[in-house]
């Protein structure tokens, strides 16, 4: 049953494909964040990603190593900025910053002569009869592997981050890096890890979208999808669950502008289109509140350099 035109089945399937990249990209930064570091390069992460994912999906044939260059290329760009920000004690706003005009820039020439060409297909998880239930088989079982990956790596950055010793430990630098540091913790190491990862995870982001979400490579590809991803780290309060709802919210929005685009709605879409961005904007001028990041329940340590020596 259609309302408006619009298929409500197809729209939340389509929702939670285009959920996947902001999911991926904020449950690295989650990480990071929690470890204490504040990375504003996840879109230059996830454009790398990208372009790293779609040349090597292209030259090799297989989707699956497209993921794994796109989680490399990301994991790469995240090392300078852990080098600079934890080994340098660089100011992480303004470094995170740098990252994202640096991997706009070298995505852009790298991705040069790659325009136009289509990578090998990421494939839907054979369900079999599964995808014939009414409703249900449309929406649930009619995926590629990453789709459901990433609910699967909420769920591991939950139970991570709140039943085991590492989440314990990445939670307490977080909130204290000097009491972490006195009880024995390498707080450079935690945070070294937990950038890395970020960046891997961004970088997959980036990946889904060059490879499945638009198979295709253009400059600029992400359209901000990484300040999308920072907005909703803070708006789930630090949460991964509120993570994976968030981003199907900000989903379903980007899949509704173009279902009422297609079915020739009256509605100005332009207000939908730039809603996410207008509301990313607000996030960032909030974060920049000391008090606003306390009310949020936000790590205490976060964007605060740690050096042994203090």
């Amino acid at each position: 049953m259609d309302f408006g035109g619009i298929n409500p089945v197809v729209l939340i399937a389509s929702l939670m494909v285009a959920a996947v990249p902001i999911m991926l990209a904020a449950l690295g930064e989650l990480v990071v964040e929690k470890s204490g570091v504040l990375n504003l390069g996840v879109e230059g992460m996830m454009i790398m990603g990208a372009i790293c994912g779609f040349m090597a999906a292209v030259h090799t044939g297989s989707p699956f190593l497209g993921f794994i260059g796109g989680a490399a290329g990301g994991a790469v760009l995240s090392l300078v900025f852990a080098v600079l920000t934890q080994g340098l004690l660089a100011n992480q706003v303004a470094t995170g910053l740098a990252l994202t005009l640096f991997g706009l820039g070298l995505s852009s020439l790298m991705g040069q002569g790659y325009n136009g060409i289509k990578p090998p297909l990421t494939g839907a998880v054979p369900f079999g009869p599964l995808r014939d239930i009414p409703v249900l088989g449309r929406i649930l079982f009619s995926h590629d592997w990453v789709v459901y990956f990433s609910i699967a790596a909420t769920a591991l950055v939950w139970w991570v981050l709140k039943a085991t010793r590492l989440g314990l430990v990445i939670r307490a630098v977080g909130e204290n890096h000097d009491a972490a540091h006195a009880l024995g913790y390498k707080v450079q190491r935690v945070r070294l890890g937990c950038i890395l990862f970020g960046g891997a995870m961004a970088g997959m982001g980036g990946a889904y979208i060059s490879l499945a979400r638009v198979p295709q490579w253009t400059d600029g590809i992400t359209a901000g999808a990484g300040w999308i991803a920072l907005a909703i780290v803070v708006f789930s309060s630090w949460k991964p669950w509120r993570i994976l709802i968030g981003a199907y919210l900000f989903g379903g929005i980007s899949q509704l502008q173009l279902s009422l685009q297609a079915s020739g709605s009256k509605i100005p879409v332009g207000y939908l289109s730039m809603a996410p961005y207008l509301i990313t904007i607000l996030v960032l001028v909030i974060m920049s509140s000391g008090r606003a990041k306390a009310s949020l329940k936000a790590p205490a340590a976060l964007g605060q350099n740690f050096h042994a020596s203090r």
